[in-house]
């Protein structure tokens, strides 16, 4: 038995999340099992070092596999990405000791939202950026950003379905950078809550649209329910860019993306 662990890049959009569901809904996982499956003549089971939404995109999310199959690293990466949708591929494989777990030994994840901030809407863009047509003061929201760094109870910010045994996380940081017509929001915790970042999102935007002070945030965190938050910001321009792991597993590192984004690392 061999353990592999994978990089992988994909669109959401036309996926339910990440997770393999009931038969019949598409996601990501369960597509790329059934190539590593094949390829293998063996079932393969996926772990992702994170879930993410319908809708939501990565640039490196971090999973592995188990297999008794004896391929080249070559005929993995190659063979899965000539018959995997268009929408996925594999970035990169690695053969593993079998202390490494893609969840379970993940320290840290990180997650970047982008904005469009325009009065007319992308095409080329289409569902890979949230776009906000109204004016946003995006200074009240880079100032606004920095009240979600730091060890938080997060129970405003989780979806009512969220199934995490409890909320408090540690985001150790969360920055909005002004890209051109990009506002960008670049987080990263010890754990993320269902639907976390985009209630953030919707936080901000409201904040931007001045709607609210930005001390409005204290009012949230205090009120410990969802309903004290405002919208949950869409799908569309949510990317899972990275998890982090002890360095003994010196896993390949990868430009962290999007990459037409052009951003700073």
């Amino acid at each position: 038995m061999q353990r592999f662990a994978v990089g992988i890049e994909f669109c959401g959009i036309r996926y339910r999340g990440w997770q393999t569901q009931q038969a019949g809904v598409r996601s990501v996982q369960q597509s790329i099992e059934t190539v590593l499956s094949k390829i293998a003549d063996e079932p393969i089971i996926l772990h992702g070092a994170g879930r993410t939404d319908a809708g939501v995109h990565a640039t490196n999310m971090v999973a592995h596999f188990d297999t008794q199959a004896i391929r080249p690293i070559r005929g993995w990466l190659m063979g899965a990405n000539s018959q995997l949708p268009k929408d996925i591929a594999i970035q990169w494989i690695k053969e593993m000791d079998f202390d490494f777990h893609a969840r379970f030994k993940a320290q840290a994840r990180r997650y970047r939202y982008v904005i469009y901030n325009s009065p007319n809407r992308p095409a080329l863009l289409h569902k890979q950026v949230t776009h906000a047509f109204y004016d946003l003061d995006a200074d009240k929201m880079i100032e606004a950003a920095k009240k979600f760094e730091g060890t938080h109870n997060f129970e405003s910010f989780r979806a009512a379905s969220c199934q995490s045994n409890q909320p408090v996380r540690t985001v150790s940081h969360c920055r909005l950078i002004k890209h051109g017509a990009y506002l960008v929001l670049d987080i990263q915790a010890d754990g993320f809550l269902h639907h976390m970042v985009r209630n953030i999102v919707g936080c901000l935007l409201e904040i931007g649209q001045g709607m609210y002070d930005i001390d409005h945030i204290d009012e949230i965190f205090a009120a410990e329910d969802r309903k004290a938050a405002g919208i949950t910001a869409p799908p569309d321009g949510l990317y899972f860019i990275q998890a982090f792991y002890p360095e003994q597993f010196d896993l390949p590192q990868v430009a962290l993306g999007p990459h037409w984004l052009n951003m700073p690392e």
